[in-house]
């Protein structure tokens, strides 16, 4: 998948990388995922995704994070690339 077109980080393939454009969530865990770096033009990649897609590993920065289905479907991302 290589264009611009806006998508969900839960729709990202492993090893895929794309580049945040919005995070859909408010409160505490708006700001949790701010604290790791996920916000708004940043760089995420996917490291891992379970085999059940309940869970998935991405990459910011050199922070590794583990989010949830619902939370990563939260997130909407651009230019995802391989």
């Amino acid at each position: 998948m290589n264009d611009n077109t806006m998508t969900l980080l839960s729709a990202c393939t492993k090893g895929g990388v794309a580049t945040v454009v919005k995070i859909n969530a408010a409160g505490p865990l708006k700001q949790r995922l701010i604290s790791f770096g996920l916000m708004k033009g940043a760089e995420v990649k996917m490291l891992e995704c379970a085999l059940t897609k309940s869970t998935y590993e991405v990459k910011i920065g050199n922070v590794s994070i583990a989010l949830r289905k619902e939370e990563a479907e939260l997130i909407e991302v651009t230019d995802v690339r391989e």
